[in-house]
């Protein structure tokens, strides 16, 4: 027990669980999306609706929600603790600064992405957990996502956060699994695609959502205010 606590203690185990609750969250980042899908099923949100029931009443869900936030808390903790390691191993800036000789900018700015992310997250849950899991009375998610995407600030924030999410993903997926010891050459071409979907098509995919809900409130609204 002492070897396995010393050794997630270390900087590389740090780094090894830094690696498994991030692939993880990504893991989680891919069934939220697939069932953020069903919102363009043009049936006013009922089966987007169905899913929301179907993961507040299964309990099996509800306690994997916990390893879900614990992931998150762990990733941010030790995010934190190891920047400030690294910051402590050169306690004074480079005398002349060369890129090349340096860590990579994504490595550099990871701790500010994760930084904006969180906070966006924070945003998110407030604006759609909470409400339809501790409100007195039933909330409609549907109805508090168009209220939400209707806002053009909300949906702005929206997108730079997923593109600072996109940028935090690329550098955590391919440290992940250098980490990991799974950069085999035989296997490269497969991770990077694989790379590209968690990176790119992951928050392609959820920036459509604001996007498409923005417009399709301003279209409905005009409408309505013509019929008057």
């Amino acid at each position: 027990m002492n070897r396995v606590l010393t050794f997630f203690t270390s900087s590389i185990g740090k780094k090894i669980l830094m690696s498994m609750t991030g692939l993880f969250l990504v893991l989680f980042l891919v069934e939220h999306l697939v069932g953020n899908l069903l919102l363009f099923a043009h049936d006013n949100g009922a089966r987007y609706e169905a899913y929301g029931e179907f993961l507040v009443s299964n309990p099996v869900i509800r306690f994997i929600e916990i390893f879900l936030f614990l992931g998150v808390i762990l990733h941010i903790v030790i995010g934190v603790i190891l920047w400030f390691q690294n910051r402590m191993t050169r306690p004074t800036k480079y005398k002349y600064y060369r890129l090349k000789d340096n860590a990579t900018l994504a490595s550099r700015t990871t701790i500010w992405s994760g930084s904006v992310i969180f906070i966006f997250l924070v945003i998110h849950l407030r604006t759609f957990f909470i409400p339809t899991r501790f409100a007195a009375e039933k909330v409609s998610t549907y109805e508090l996502i168009l209220q939400a995407f209707s806002n053009p600030w909300y949906d702005g924030f929206y997108l730079v956060a997923l593109l600072l999410l996109g940028y935090h993903l690329r550098h955590g997926f391919q440290s992940a699994f250098q980490t990991l010891g799974l950069r085999d050459k035989k296997y490269t071409p497969f991770l990077d695609l694989v790379a590209f979907i968690v990176w790119f098509l992951i928050p392609l995919g959820f920036a459509t959502i604001p996007v498409y809900f923005y417009f399709y409130t301003q279209t409905a609204s005009t409408m309505i205010m013509g019929v008057h």
